[in-house]
């Protein structure tokens, strides 16, 4: 299977190519043809991938520059191919959500590659060029195809993301003035007994931190997303949320736990307390919204905070049983991929409810389960999902979470609870606003849900269930990197 992986990040870019220069009317057809072959590629990754096998496997290494350290160097563990696989179920997702041309078509296809490449990338150069390659497209499909006030929206975006870049990249080149080397690899291995010495650890911690915080995005430095996800197109919302906010968190996984662990166990209480804001202020946040739009945004950071309470949690105490950190690590995998189907899946039924509409205010419906009752069924499921109804994926991530968390950080754990009270007041807020109540008169000629929406909806849905009611599947992918990681912490 040798170059699978380059296939993989080729691939859309030779898509992007042809989408360019195709037919008008062609082009959604190409694109979505060649996100089906990445997929297919994606899962050939997955049939191959040896999964009681720690480390990484079918790795690619060409030297590519080596006055500065800097390689061609790709590989896959259990969280990277549970985020390949991911990606290539959110892209044609998001594909099918909205009519697009050429323009937005090649442009998804360029983020695809992109994102292949961060999550397979084990050399910082190169990680990093794959890294701020997606935040041009995401910037050119908020700015171009975006809402009323995308430049403000998109710019915001860009000067966030870019900021928090020039910092990462900063502190990466002070470690690679000290240690020589980019490889992932050999500076985690230097990680636990430290990376760095006096003052410049803390400075090199502090810009990796940043430019990871923000792409995540980790409170305070979430206020770029609520506008770039409200003005942002559909499709582009759905990758936004399900795949690119991932690269934070996989950023905090790959990057500063491995590398600066002693660092991060001196700040916990600091980072714990910055988690617990994430969930109990972003559920605020979205209670008090009107529009279904911004208040999934921010549910997004919401659920993203219970991902950072459990990375942060496995390094709060000095005593930290293993099973304990398994727990809240594969609640952080999990919830990852459970996040991005099931957030991707809520901006889907926003952006049906507004194509209808013409508006997505919760007061602009009312009595809809009368109307549109498949509608209403299927995204019921998806706002208990993501609410962590047993029985649906969401469940399984908060769990383990919790469970891992209560016991290494129980108090900060009990006040992130009411992240959980809080957003169940919201669905049931909006569910009762748009289901239920007299069909008001501007929803009286909704149609239900077409065939071809139906056949966008049912399987991801049928995923949600399946996750839900027998997760063993996506936990054989990355057990043992899983429990890898814990020798970091235990």
């Amino acid at each position: 299977m040798a170059h699978l992986i380059t296939a993989l990040i080729v691939i859309p870019i030779v898509g992007a190519l042809l989408t360019s220069i195709a037919p008008r009317g062609y082009a959604r057809a190409i694109a979505l043809g060649f996100t089906a072959l990445s997929a297919l590629l994606a899962f050939a990754l997955w049939r191959n991938f040896d999964s009681s096998s720690a480390g990484l496997q079918m790795v690619e290494r060409q030297s590519w520059i080596p006055a500065i350290g800097a390689e061609y160097l790709v590989g896959i563990d259990g969280l990277s191919l549970l985020l390949v696989l991911l990606t290539s179920i959110i892209f044609p997702f998001a594909l099918l959500a909205q009519r697009t041309g050429r323009g937005f078509c090649a442009l998804m296809l360029i983020m695809q590659a992109a994102l292949y490449g961060t999550f397979t990338a084990q050399n910082f150069v190169l990680w990093f060029l794959f890294y701020e390659a997606s935040l041009i497209p995401s910037f050119l499909l908020i700015k171009i195809w975006g809402g009323e006030n995308r430049d403000r929206a998109a710019t915001k975006f860009f000067l966030y993301t870019f900021l928090g870049s020039i910092a990462m990249l900063l502190s990466f080149l002070g470690i690679y003035f000290v240690r020589g080397t980019f490889d992932f690899a050999a500076l985690a291995g230097l990680g636990k007994t430290g990376l760095l010495s006096g003052n410049l650890r803390w400075l090199a911690f502090a810009g990796i931190f940043l430019g990871l915080a923000v792409k995540v995005p980790l409170f305070p430095f979430h206020t770029w997303l609520p506008d770039a996800y409200e003005n942002a197109p559909v499709g582009t919302t759905m990758v936004l949320t399900g795949v690119l906010s991932k690269m934070g968190v996989y950023g905090f996984v790959r990057l500063l736990l491995p590398l600066f662990p002693n660092e991060i166990r001196t700040l916990a209480p600091w980072l714990l307390g910055l988690a617990v804001c994430s969930i109990v202020f972003a559920s605020l946040a979205a209670w008090a919204q009107s529009d279904l739009k911004r208040m999934m945004a921010y549910l997004s950071i919401n659920h993203l905070g219970y991902c950072m309470l459990g990375l942060f949690a496995v390094t709060a105490t000095a005593v930290r049983p293993a099973i304990e950190i398994q727990a809240a690590l594969s609640g952080v995998f999990i919830q990852i991929f459970n996040h991005g189907i099931t957030a991707a899946a809520l901006f889907y039924f926003v952006g049906l409810l507004e194509e209808r509409r013409g508006a997505r205010g919760i007061n602009d419906f009312g009595g809809l389960i009368q109307r549109t009752p498949l509608l209403c069924g299927w995204m019921s499921v998806a706002m208990f999902s993501s609410l962590g109804l047993p029985g649906l994926n969401g469940f399984i991530g908060e769990f383990l979470i919790f469970k891992g968390s209560f016991a290494l950080a129980a108090a900060f754990t009990a006040v992130a609870v009411l992240g959980l009270l809080i957003t169940a007041i919201v669905f049931m807020r909006a569910m009762q606003a748009l289901f239920s109540g007299p069909l008001t008169e501007s929803c009286s000629t909704f149609a239900d849900l077409l065939p071809s929406e139906k056949l966008v909806v049912v399987p991801v849905t049928l995923l949600m269930f399946a996750i839900g009611i027998a997760p063993q599947f996506l936990f054989h992918i990355f057990n043992t990197t899983v429990i890898q990681m814990t020798g970091l912490f235990a």
